[in-house]
């Protein structure tokens, strides 16, 4: 995915904080001057924000690969659900077959590590899961799309230096990685 630290290098005038988090920042109040998120969408996003459309991020049903090869005849085998807590299973991946009840993690660290474990399947984004090379898709199960990556600034702030440069060197960035963002790419790079 993008490489802050090429940002950095080729601007090393320009100050530049990242915030990875799953909580939304406020830009109105300030909290950022840019935010990277997923829109499901477009009519919801606020007015008072200007945004640079990205590429489409799609996910799937991913599980261990050692558990997959360990199925009988290469089929999974019913398993367990492994959800964040707050999320549950999503509607568009119900109709996997599962057993148990679902184990639930507090948030994507732990997920990953109980997929990789083997003690279930997740849906992931597919720029994770098949970047994670002790994943693998779940035979038979299809993608679904999540949303669309918007850049989103407020108000004037769009208009500065460091943000106009960050838009334009993240936003093609991104769309270089729109294939694994899509799932269309199996790499393991």
């Amino acid at each position: 995915m993008p490489d802050f630290a090429d940002f950095a290098r080729l601007h090393p005038d320009i100050e530049m904080e990242i915030l990875s988090s799953g909580e939304l920042a406020n830009l109105t109040n300030r909290e950022a001057d840019v935010a990277i998120r997923v829109v499901y969408d477009r009519k919801t996003l606020p007015l008072n924000l200007h945004g640079l459309k990205g590429p489409e991020l799609f996910g799937g049903v991913y599980m261990s690969r050692d558990r997959l090869a360990a199925s009988p005849a290469g089929a999974p085998d019913p398993i367990r659900w492994i959800v964040i807590s707050i999320h549950g299973i999503p509607d568009w991946a119900r109709e996997v077959r599962t057993a148990g009840v679902p184990f639930r993690t507090t948030d994507a660290e732990a997920q990953i590590v109980a997929v990789r474990q083997g003690i279930g399947m997740t849906t992931l984004p597919c720029f994770v899961g098949d970047a994670d090379p002790l994943l693998v898709r779940v035979p038979g199960t299809d993608l679904h799309m999540y949303g669309t990556l918007w850049l989103l600034t407020q108000g004037e702030t769009r208009k500065t230096k460091r943000v106009r440069l960050f838009t334009e060197f993240i936003s093609r960035r991104l769309a270089a990685y729109a294939p694994l963002l899509a799932g269309l790419s199996m790499s393991r790079d």
